[in-house]
């Protein structure tokens, strides 16, 4: 564990690590065979050569029997061989020939064993991308800041056991994220860029300026699951339904003196303005009235 509770840390610094022994053991073994690839495309490269060598013996000596035949089947006619020397002239050229054929088989089956050349070869590239999965894996047991925050609630101590998809550490971003709920009806005029205040009820008297930056395009009540269950509609003895809530997302203009002051998950209250005219003015005034409120409560 290379980090302390309520450390600043930077994106990229490592916060702690997992045992690497199993990790590089696996990255050794991926070189390894990484290796093993290379010598076995040698070795096949040494027997495309053999067996090319060994067709063309074979050509050769299948040309020389065929020549043979020809000299025999000229001197047949003057009877100064017998037929039986012919047949077996001839018997002797087709061996020579299936020879020639077994021969170029054996090695175009090397060829197809060897694969293509370079870095393009399968084996070599198989090999390859297993070594940089071991690599990848080995890299991922050092756990990295993804952004600049503070560690905090930090529990985790060496020989603790890690298990996939459970958290082991908090960090909280030197960001602020303002998430307030309003009723939908009051947001009809509301988009991104509207101006707005926000109260804190950890800092009384004080009131922060803000935007608006985004409006969550739905909530949980407008998710569907097929589930192949038939429709469960609500039922609802009001005359008048409770209105709809939307969740806004707001920027803060003095994002860094927040932080400083406040931990993650202060409340606060939110107040949304007009663009102009008096209710502007009624607004930040009871944005106010409501900072100081919170110095008795």
């Amino acid at each position: 564990v290379l980090v302390q509770n309520n450390q600043q840390v930077k994106t990229g610094d490592i916060l702690f690590s997992l045992d690497k022994q199993s990790y590089q053991l696996a990255v050794d073994k991926a070189e390894l065979a990484l290796e093993a690839a290379q010598q076995e495309n040698t070795q096949l490269d040494a027997a495309i050569a053999s067996a090319q060598a060994s067709v063309a013996a074979y050509q050769a000596q299948a040309e020389e029997l065929g020549l043979e035949v020809k000299r025999l089947q000229q001197l047949i006619g003057s009877r100064s061989v017998s037929q039986q020397q012919l047949d077996k002239a001839a018997a002797n050229y087709q061996a020579a020939l299936a020879q020639v054929d077994a021969a170029k088989a054996q090695a175009h089956e090397l060829v197809v064993r060897r694969g293509e050349p370079g870095e393009a070869n399968l084996l070599l590239r198989q090999a390859a991308n297993a070594l940089a999965n071991a690599r990848l894996n080995l890299q991922y047991t050092d756990v990295r800041a993804k952004v600049d925050g503070v560690m905090t609630n930090l529990q985790l101590v060496p020989g603790n056991y890690a298990t996939a998809g459970k958290t082991l550490a908090a960090l909280v971003a030197n960001e602020a994220d303002i998430i307030a709920d309003f009723r939908e009806k009051s947001l009809t005029k509301v988009k991104a860029g509207t101006a707005a205040s926000v109260m804190f009820d950890g800092l009384p008297g004080q009131v922060f300026a803000a935007t608006v930056r985004a409006i969550d395009a739905g909530v949980k009540d407008g998710q569907l699951n097929a589930d192949g269950s038939l429709a469960n509609p609500e039922s609802s003895d009001r005359w008048v339904r409770d209105a709809q809530y939307l969740r806004l997302h707001l920027t803060l203009d003095d994002n860094d003196a927040v932080l400083a002051a406040l931990p993650t998950g202060a409340r606060a209250t939110v107040q949304l303005y007009p663009a102009a005219g008096p209710a502007r003015w009624l607004g930040q005034a009871q944005a106010r009235f409501i900072s100081l409120l919170h110095y008795i409560y």
